[in-house]
């Protein structure tokens, strides 16, 4: 099979084969087939796109051309989360621990940050002695004790969509759905979940910035999942402001220990029950949406979740006076207040410029090598549609500079006013399934 023949017939819009999908994936992978010629493909589908069987192939090939974690010794139908990412999505430790209390195994496989979207493993480093690497039979033996475990992805899940994202990011091919699909389910299903909830986020700090394109990627992804035999259920939720009040890392996990503790965070609190409501149906532990979020609340403000997380960081090495006394966890050299310069209301908060003055700070990466300062990060005071007075704070940098200009100013090109109300954002704009 020739490689130039696979690019003329994307190119002029038909439908590549499996046997032609295996041929690129697993040529580019094992390097038999230069960049040039995946470039061309790569910009081929971004222009041609691709039907929902092959988008299926694609990501099916990707999974195959590396190792799958094998699952099937832990008890119970595993279900895993995975969101596209944002600014101040800290559900992870609210979600896996609900849905662990139920009896609901959850075993994740998680990333690091990079630009302006925080990454699970970095805010849980934030917990003195919290390990993130462990063996495949380590993973299955906490899951099956404790009902969660959290670990970083191994290097060897499917290794083509790294190579192949590295090509997308250099060749302008990112911004492609099927591609993104593939890239995102592809890692999910190498992971070894039986089901997987899907939070799509939308809006100034998603990669998706359209709720057209947010729910494009969804019915995507949902359909990847159906054909290659995984049910999938997508949220797709607000992120037109960062989620919950903290952005950073220790500052993260102490807002989700709050809300663990029964806190009535809004944003934070309804968008957690409802993915792990929707975990927990796809798990079949119960079969209806309404019992499994009333079952998750009362898990939530009876304690049960709480406990499940505290068992989780003992497990995985984390010193849990951290947990009990949040003011053990990593914090930060000066709290810079940032005030409003008119009255009004908070008419709109540019959540990636958010993200950016957090990384800015140290709390998250411009590169992958950059390191994480845990005691870093910004809390908002003002959200969208609060009202707010001329020298009021709308901000608290958490910072070890007594004056970081960079931050300070990112924060302010953030803020929008208005002087008339402003209805609050809409959390959770659609369900895909």
């Amino acid at each position: 099979m020739r490689m130039v023949d696979v690019i003329t017939k994307k190119r002029n819009g038909h439908a590549l084969t499996k046997e032609e999908i295996y041929h690129f994936v697993e040529g580019y992978t094992k390097g038999s087939i230069p960049d040039y010629q995946a470039s061309a493909l790569l910009m081929a589908i971004f222009y041609q796109g691709m039907t929902e069987q092959e988008t299926a192939t694609l990501t099916q090939a990707m999974v195959d051309s590396g190792e799958t974690i094998d699952l099937s010794s832990i008890t119970g139908h595993k279900v895993d989360k995975h969101s596209t990412g944002g600014v101040g999505d800290k559900t992870t430790f609210i979600v896996g621990p609900l849905v662990a209390s139920v009896g609901v195994p959850v075993a994740k496989m998680s990333g690091r940050g990079l630009g302006h979207t925080g990454g699970t493993l970095d805010k849980l480093e934030s917990i003195k002695g919290f390990h993130i690497e462990m063996s495949e039979q380590q993973f299955v033996n906490q899951v099956n004790n404790v009902k969660l475990a959290v670990a970083g992805q191994t290097g060897n899940l499917a290794p083509a969509d790294k190579k192949l994202y590295a090509l997308r990011d250099v060749t302008a091919t990112v911004d492609s759905i099927p591609l993104i699909a593939g890239s995102i389910m592809s890692k999910k299903l190498a992971s070894g979940a039986d089901s997987i909830v899907l939070d799509v986020k939308t809006g100034s700090g998603a990669f998706m910035k359209t709720l057209e394109e947010s729910e494009s990627l969804a019915k995507e992804m949902v359909n990847i999942g159906k054909n290659l035999g995984r049910n999938t259920v997508a949220i797709i939720s607000d992120m037109n402001q960062p989620l919950g009040f903290e952005v950073g890392n220790a500052n993260e996990v102490k807002e989700a220990v709050e809300v663990l503790r029964g806190e009535k965070i809004s944003d934070l609190r309804s968008l957690s029950l409802e993915l792990a409501a929707h975990m927990t149906v796809l798990a079949e532990v119960m079969t209806d949406y309404d019992q499994a979020y009333r079952a998750l609340e009362e898990n939530l403000d009876n304690g049960k979740a709480f406990e499940v997380f505290r068992s989780f960081v003992v497990a995985q090495g984390g010193d849990v006076e951290m947990i009990d006394h949040l003011d053990l966890l990593p914090s930060a050299k000066y709290q810079v207040e940032v005030k409003a310069e008119t009255d009004g209301y908070v008419s709109a908060i540019d959540a990636e410029s958010i993200g950016i003055a957090a990384m800015y700070l140290g709390a998250g990466r411009a590169t992958k090598d950059d390191a994480i300062n845990h005691g870093v990060g910004i809390t908002l005071k003002k959200k969208i549609g609060d009202p707010v007075k001329v020298g009021e704070t709308i901000v608290v940098l958490h910072s070890d500079e007594d004056s970081p200009t960079d931050s300070i100013n990112r924060v302010k090109q953030a803020y929008s006013f208005t002087k008339e109300n402003v209805d609050p954002k809409t959390l959770i704009y659609k369900v895909i399934k």
